[in-house]
């Protein structure tokens, strides 16, 4: 697929994003969803920022870049639903997916952070959770 079409589309559904996004705060149907919606709605924005990439020529390179902040607009929209809901599942897969774009393409993970639910006790891993 040419790489001109691939930004095409990327910046069109992001531009379609972002107008259901900026929507989304004004249809609350209660005041207590109203902090999540914001929070939400800012989560949104600060994705459609960091995937507005310079094209490198790279489309590896490009993909990842535009994914990343993706899946990591997915995690702080799954923090915000997680101040305000339960299910602590939704950050996960994320953070896979994160981890498995940045070792495609060579490149380090970030350090990781304990979820929000995770008391200190919690974070050390066990060798049951350790993965080879």
């Amino acid at each position: 697929m040419n790489l001109n079409l691939v930004w095409f589309l990327f910046s069109g559904a992001a531009l379609l994003a972002s107008i259901v996004v900026s929507d989304m705060t004004s249809v609350a149907t209660t005041e207590d969803e109203a902090p999540f919606l914001t929070e939400n709605n800012a989560a949104m924005t600060k994705m459609m920022t960091a995937m507005d990439i310079k094209p490198s020529g790279d489309a590896d390179a490009d993909f990842v870049a535009m994914m990343v902040p993706h899946h990591q607009g997915a995690i702080d929209m799954a923090q915000a639903q997680l101040r305000h809901g339960h299910n602590e599942q939704l950050t996960v897969t994320q953070k896979e997916e994160i981890a498995a774009m940045r070792l495609a393409l060579g490149r380090p993970l970030p350090p990781s952070k304990p979820s929000l639910t995770q008391q200190p006790s919690s974070i050390l891993p066990t060798a049951a959770s350790a993965r080879p």
